[in-house]
């Protein structure tokens, strides 16, 4: 039986505060939490309705009635795992980072740090304002990739002022992307959902990029923020 304390904890876990409070974060979903239960991440508690045979200390037996007491889905999965948040790591410089200037949709920033994983990103650098990576939304968006890009949160500005490497930012009005010569090093700055990179992280970037449009109409307004990575990212990728 699930205990009122462990029911307090859990549901708090929906809030940012709360997971940094406890250090403490959810995951749902079988095939995530196994691939979670694979990584360098430390497990708090597991609660599921079938076992999955890993330490009795850490592992619950639940009804799928108390399951869904706890989940933050509205079709529960069969298991629900809280995972300790790990400490921050250096950033390394030397290589392409991703920076995002205040992406708010969960499931955006899920798709990047998919996206980062996916085309070898070791770094992904988040303004504050950036939704929290820790976001029961965001992880289950990740498909388990969070284990494998390093995520911090920084002073954007102060950031980008300090690092050495070339900045390159997506806008609508930059150069066309498929006719640059890109590096292996560097960052590649997207914005936010609704009004793209703000004008002071602007001012600080190197050479501003975009993705042409081909319709005959020129109608549509702009990418999906995550759209927009993927096809950025393979581009820095296609030489390399």
């Amino acid at each position: 039986m699930l205990s009122k304390s462990q029911i307090k904890l859990i549901t708090s876990l929906k809030q940012k505060k709360y997971r940094q409070q406890h250090g403490l974060f959810v995951v749902e979903g079988l095939k995530t939490i196994k691939e979670l239960l694979q990584s360098n991440l430390m497990l708090h508690a597991l609660y599921t309705t079938e076992p999955f045979n890993i330490d009795a200390k850490e592992e619950f037996l639940l009804s799928e009635v108390d399951l869904k007491r706890i989940s933050f889905l509205s079709t529960p999965n069969k298991a629900l795992a809280v995972f300790k948040i790990p400490d921050v790591k250096s950033i390394d410089t030397n290589q392409l980072m991703v920076a995002l200037d205040d992406v708010r949709d969960p499931g955006n920033l899920g798709t990047i740090i998919r996206l980062c994983d996916w085309f070898g990103i070791k770094d992904l650098v988040c303004s504050k304002a950036t939704v929290d990576c820790y976001n029961p939304k965001v992880i289950q968006a990740t498909m388990g990739s969070i284990t494998r890009v390093n995520i911090s949160y920084v002073d954007l500005v102060t950031f980008l002022k300090a690092t050495e490497t070339p900045i390159y930012g997506a806008f609508m009005d930059g150069e066309t992307v498929y006719t640059k010569s890109l590096p292996e090093q560097g960052v590649l700055i997207m914005g936010n959902e609704a009004r793209g990179i703000s004008k002071t992280i602007e001012a600080i970037v190197d050479t501003k990029i975009s993705i042409p449009r081909f319709g005959a109409l020129q109608a549509t307004e702009s990418l999906n923020v995550a759209t927009a990575t993927a096809i950025l990212l393979s581009e820095f990728k296609r030489d390399y």
